[in-house]
């Protein structure tokens, strides 16, 4: 494969270098793009020539992606190991916590939720009720009335996890003939594996049922995962807002409202 240069400060690069480093030593887990260079310039990569997906590819996606959760994290939030500075989403920072959270909940209400709901704000996507409707969900979350059991494999843990796993950025390359999943741009921390799922599902992935199959075929799901979909959704529908407004506002008020 030919290599391609992405643009990037020195530190984003580093960071993010990490994070494919540290995805990459999941055992099992889905193939990562190889970081060829890192520099002042951003990270030169190799390329990733595209192939359609099938069902079989996604089912063997959604395997590969149970066992890069199961690799596991130190801490909820916890960046990758050698990581400085804070992580990003989009255009936007990623908080990394100074001390790991006790629990899920506190770390998506406190580093995920409410930083961005204020950016959402200030960027006018919500109102003042739409603003108290997503606070009362975080004040739920914080409270620990929304935690989860995570995925079979990942168990008592916290789960390793891309970060920004929408479909841009599960690209699919031809490997003897057949197509296989390779993950590219993470925003990788330790948090709760339904995440990515929920991220993948926001804005649609290729044989999506198939890759939760392959899922679940490695990594049974905790009941009740299919009604936490929107939950998972809050915070990248929050970011949406803040940086494009439009329904992004309107819809991150509907997902909360049902946990509120």
């Amino acid at each position: 494969m030919r290599d391609w240069l992405k643009p990037a400060s020195a530190a984003e690069a580093a960071r993010e270098a990490a994070g494919l480093e540290w995805l990459r030593a999941a055992p099992g887990g889905v193939r990562v793009v190889r970081v060829l260079e890192v520099s002042r310039d951003g990270l030169r990569l190799e390329r990733v020539e595209p192939a359609r997906p099938d069902a079989a590819a996604a089912r063997a996606c959604g395997a590969a992606l149970a066992r890069t959760h199961a690799a596991g994290a130190p801490g909820w939030g916890a960046p990758p190991p050698g990581a400085t500075g804070e992580g990003f989403l989009g255009a936007t920072v990623l908080p990394t916590p100074e001390e790991p959270p006790s629990a899920w909940g506190v770390f998506y209400a406190e580093h995920r939720v409410l930083p961005y709901l204020r950016l959402a704000v200030d960027a006018g996507a919500l109102d003042t009720a739409g603003a108290r409707v997503v606070e009362r969900c975080a004040d739920r979350l914080a409270e620990g009335a929304l935690e989860a059991d995570q995925p079979a494999l990942v168990g008592d843990g916290v789960a390793r996890l891309h970060g920004d796993l929408w479909s841009g950025n599960l690209l699919w390359t031809a490997v003897e003939g057949r197509a296989e999943a390779v993950l590219i741009d993470p925003a990788a921390h330790g948090g709760h594996a339904e995440t990515d799922l929920a991220m993948l599902a926001l804005f649609g992935a290729p044989h999506l049922a198939e890759l939760l199959a392959g899922y679940q075929e490695v990594s049974p799901l905790a009941a009740g995962w299919q009604q936490r979909v929107g939950l998972h959704q809050l915070h990248p529908l929050l970011v949406h807002a803040a940086l494009f407004g439009g329904g992004y506002g309107a819809q991150a008020v509907a997902a909360a409202r049902r946990w509120a």
